[in-house]
């Protein structure tokens, strides 16, 4: 497991930069080359041209130019990416704090959501656990504005719902826009369910189930090797406040298809994920699929390897 965000190796900038010092280096003595052809000019005075630029001076000066650019640009996406990755680590610290800081004060995890609704159904609330533990994310006051009597969607909560949580958002998330989908505000981060990438999820095998809360104790694989919660950018259903803000993994990381509800981010290799223990880890792509299986569930009995992760 890559849990450290780690600096770009030194060798791999050495023969760039040592490419572009021999560049300017040759530039430069082109440079006094030419001066000192000057020097020896014994034309008449009034025959000399002023000392300038020469066109080969100049394509010179331009190479060098765009060849910084082109070894400067790739260093400072790749930091902006790196600032942004470290961002989303630290909203997901924060999610699984606020889980476990849940846990302490009921005795229980939250459950995945109040009352799934069926399609064509509206009687059925369908609130998500990423309202239930607002008001250990500091969003007390926006917690007492929500009616959790009502359907996720009804009128008593829209203004609420459609507020921003910059926590809930990750910073390399590829939607563009305000960040609403039918006016309530967005998720990147999901429950998890459980896996069905070796058997069925049914009944769910996850830590985020609807209408049941877990305490600790019932989640026997253990706390630090259990996922709770996992990035799912992009999702249509990704609201805050919306029940169907869980997903169950069936697919390596970053690769379910479009239609799939999975562990999915936009950043380059893995996806990030808060454990039952308040931790946050980044997974890479490479997990084996056996191995993310086992950290889906909560009580399968597998033995993990920590180096495997």
């Amino acid at each position: 497991m890559d849990s450290v965000i780690r600096r770009p190796r030194l060798a791999a900038w050495i023969v760039p930069t040592l490419l572009a010092a021999a560049y300017i280096a040759a530039a430069l003595r082109l440079r006094i080359d030419l001066a000192r052809l000057r020097t020896l000019d014994h034309s008449p005075p009034c025959w000399r041209t002023r000392a300038g630029l020469t066109l080969i001076e100049l394509l010179v000066v331009i190479g060098v130019i765009a060849l910084l650019i082109a070894l400067l640009l790739p260093a400072v996406v790749a930091a902006r990416e790196a600032a942004r990755r470290a961002q989303c680590l630290s909203n997901l610290r924060q999610i699984g704090i606020a889980l476990t800081h849940y846990e302490t004060a009921v005795g229980r995890f939250p459950p995945g959501g109040w009352e799934w609704r069926p399609p064509r159904n509206t009687r059925q609330r369908q609130i998500a656990w990423s309202a239930l533990i607002l008001p250990y994310l500091e969003q007390g006051p926006l917690y007492a504005a929500l009616n959790l009597n009502t359907a996720f969607d009804s009128p008593q909560n829209s203004t609420a719902a459609a507020t921003i949580i910059t926590t809930y958002l990750c910073p390399s998330a590829r939607a563009t826009g305000e960040r609403r989908i039918d006016g309530r505000a967005a998720c990147d981060y999901g429950g998890l369910n459980g896996q069905r990438i070796t058997r069925p999820n049914n009944p769910p095998n996850g830590c985020m189930l609807y209408d049941v809360a877990l305490r600790a104790s019932e989640i026997r694989d253990g706390l630090s090797q259990t996922i709770i919660v996992g990035e799912d950018a992009g999702f249509p259903d990704g609201q805050w406040i919306n029940g169907l803000n869980l997903f169950d993994q069936a697919f390596p990381i970053n690769r379910a298809p479009a239609f799939e509800n999975d562990l999915r981010s936009d950043h380059p290799g893995g996806a990030h994920v808060a454990l039952a223990d308040g931790s946050a880890r980044f997974l890479k792509e490479t997990l084996a699929l056996p191995t993310l299986a086992a950290l889906c569930t909560r009580s399968g009995g597998e033995i993990i390897d920590s180096n495997a992760w």
